[in-house]
């Protein structure tokens, strides 16, 4: 190959190299631009968001949780503002350490360390814990001074749900409590997660449970812009929270606190029902508890106390608790056998103190000779219920009782309500496994007739059941909800309730009922507690087993454990021309109704009908059972007896500052309720 042709050669060799240096360049060229137009245009929109949630945040602002107060405005649960002390414990090294540093310029108790840590078992990696609530002014500035040494340490201002009555209607209000995993599987099914968004706390039972959407309200966010450093600079835009609404209980509290009182140590439930409408003016569980304690985790100690006590001062009677009617159970029967014809009202039976059903005696307890039904009534009768029940039949009975709510769930407006057992032949083939006890035989049905046997019944079901009595036969759904007062508006709106059903009774039937009612307080078994009250009033006396006592045997309280005595039973309804209240009671372990039961619900008729409040020296008689009479001592006006200073109605002060009328303002002069129906 020549100089020339070698020169040559080398040329094309380095252009060949020089074209695809080139073409790489430009592949690379080409490349970038493509990924430059991937980010700049086609994800441009994408960055664009990234960038501008590096520069800001968006924070949700927790609602305001609304109030709840009474028919009067008194406040039952409301909000304060106090200093809280929170560790998130995923931002410090030495939790312990920093505890114990911590406790020497703040008082850190033992039972401050047990909160904490099991409030940690229950939340979530990454929340903010407090370890000390309510700090004081002091201890805000020790730690202020000195708030650098704890990384992972601040303290906030917060509200806090407070209960100002106490343990007064606690089974009826509830409380409030810490967000845990169940809180939040429930909020996810109804699909409320942004609506918790920065929520801490939810209502765990009573109406914070079953009115959490009304009373938690709408969670609102604020954009911030940040610095570099992720401080916020200025609030870029806001969606306010809206408050929840305060809700308006039927409850008359002030005569809550005195059913309470009157009960002293004793256990038992009452429910007072206005057969009007169904509204619930009093719903009373005792022994009962104070919510106050949950509010921030209650303490072990304390749990135990309450958890562990043979008064189950946590179990709401009232709601849940059955018990068999015992006597109370007779006006019904009796009803029963008018309406469906089994038996007329003058149909005579003669009651000997015993009655024999296949060589078996059923006790009486006494004589009571001829007996029609108003007689029945008025002298408790057992003679003439067994036969009545052996009569109908059990399946007749159950049927008739079904509508009044016996054994059913109610509808009212608390969740966890207890259905009771109102026995039938299908209801013992399911609820025994024993074959030899699954079929209904007439010895289980003649018991049914005095309200004992297989009846079981709450006191709730009992007292809707005498408020249908009471009104001739329109069952309403009792409710403890009157209304809800909108943050917003400042209008009470009204809580939507099904519509009433009429059981379609006679108005002659209806009336032996009443007069024998009638008779029970005026020459009958409450004759002494009621005989001089300014109003008519219809009951009856129950006294239904606790424990089963031989045929044989004699029943005597003194012999027995106090668990196993008899329950003090009482059902009534006032003025008998127009029932404005019905109510029943039950005293555990008080034994006969006359006894414990009826004079508490004299004193709750003349709260109610007369506004009058029994003088100290009377409730103090009926709290250790010997108001065997008419009330004693100089009554009071309703209307003279203060609340306790923290649940005076506040309206406008610790509601919302837009809130400034109370209840019956709201509603207007038509729903105002007179002074002796506070």
């Amino acid at each position: 190959m020549t100089d020339f042709e070698e020169v040559k050669h080398d040329s094309s060799r380095f252009m060949l190299r020089v074209w695809v240096v080139a073409l790489a360049v430009a592949l690379c060229l080409a490349l970038l631009g493509i990924r430059a137009y991937y980010l700049q245009v086609i994800r441009h929109d994408d960055f664009m968001r990234r960038a501008e949630s590096n520069r800001t945040a968006v924070v949700p602002i927790v609602p305001y949780r609304g109030n709840i107060v009474d028919r009067n405005g008194v406040l039952l649960a409301s909000n304060y503002s106090a200093y809280t002390l929170e560790i998130w414990p995923s931002r410090v090294r030495d939790l312990e350490g920093t505890l114990n540093e911590l406790a020497q310029i703040i008082d850190i108790q033992p039972i401050h360390r047990r909160r904490f840590a099991r409030l940690r078992s229950e939340a979530g990696p990454y929340d903010s814990l407090p370890i000390r609530t309510q700090l004081t002014e002091e201890e805000v500035a020790r730690f202020t001074a000195q708030s650098y040494r704890f990384p992972g340490v601040q303290i906030a201002a917060r509200l806090f749900r407070s209960y100002p009555m106490g343990t007064t209607a606690s089974h009826v209000v509830g409380y409030i409590g810490r967000i845990n995993q169940r809180d939040v599987e429930r909020i996810e099914e109804r699909e409320e997660e942004a609506n918790y968004r920065g929520s801490t706390h939810i209502g765990k039972t009573g109406i914070e449970d079953r009115y959490e959407s009304e009373l938690h309200g709408i969670t609102g966010v604020e954009e911030l812009e940040k610095s570099s450093a992720g401080r916020p600079i200025r609030v870029m835009d806001t969606s306010p929270a809206r408050s929840g609404s305060t809700v308006v209980l039927s409850l008359d509290v002030k005569l809550q606190q005195l059913i309470e009182r009157l009960y002293g140590n004793r256990r038992g439930a009452l429910v007072a029902i206005d057969p009007q409408n169904g509204e619930i003016l009093a719903m009373v569980s005792m022994p009962t508890y104070d919510p106050n304690l949950f509010v921030e985790g209650i303490d072990q100690e304390n749990w135990q106390a309450l958890n562990e006590s043979l008064d189950r001062p946590l179990f709401n009677r009232a709601l849940r608790g059955t018990y068999p009617p015992g006597s109370t159970y007779k006006p019904f029967m009796a009803l029963a056998a008018l309406e469906t014809g089994s038996r007329g009202a003058n149909t005579i039976i003669q009651d000997n103190g015993t009655w024999t059903l296949a060589g078996h005696n059923y006790r009486s307890g006494h004589a009571v000779g001829p007996t029609d039904m108003r007689r029945s009534i008025e002298r408790s009768s057992n003679v003439y219920y067994y036969s009545l029940a052996y009569e109908m039949g059990v399946d007749k009975i159950h049927d008739f009782m079904k509508p009044l709510g016996f054994g059913q769930i109610t509808g009212i407006d608390l969740n966890g309500e207890g259905r009771g057992i109102l026995p039938s032949r299908d209801w013992k083939r399911e609820a025994f496994s024993d074959a030899r006890r699954k079929n209904w035989i007439p010895g289980d049905t003649v018991s049914l007739g005095i309200g004992q046997g297989y009846n079981s019944f709450t006191m709730l079901q009992l007292a809707s059941a005498v408020a249908t009595l009471a009104n001739g036969g329109t069952r309403y759904t009792p409710h403890l909800a009157k209304g809800r007062l909108d943050a917003m508006r400042n209008e009470l709106l009204g809580i939507p309730q099904p519509a009433p059903e009429p059981l379609g009774y006679s108005k002659e039937n209806i009336q032996v009922i009443f007069d024998g009612m009638e008779r029970v307080a005026q020459t009958g078994s409450s004759r002494r507690i009621f005989g001089s009250a300014p109003y008519r009033s219809a009951g009856k006396t129950g006294t239904a087993q606790a424990a089963t006592v031989g045929q044989r045997e004699r029943y005597n309280a003194a012999k027995l454990a106090e668990s196993q005595r008899d329950h003090s039973l009482y059902i009534a309804f006032a003025p008998v021309e127009n029932p404005q209240i019905a109510i029943a009671l039950i005293v555990e372990n008080a034994g006969f109704g006359a006894a414990a039961a009826a004079p508490i619900a004299r004193r709750v008729m003349d709260y109610w009908l007369t506004g009058q409040y029994p003088s100290e020296e009377d409730i103090l008689a009926v709290q250790t059972g010997n108001a065997t009479g008419a009330p004693i001592g100089v009554p009071r006006r309703v209307e003279d007896i203060s609340l306790p200073a923290a649940s005076l109605p506040l309206f406008g002060q610790q509601a919302h500052a837009e809130t400034t009328n109370t209840p019956s303002e709201a509603l207007g002069d038509s729903d105002r309720q007179p002074v002796a129906q506070r």
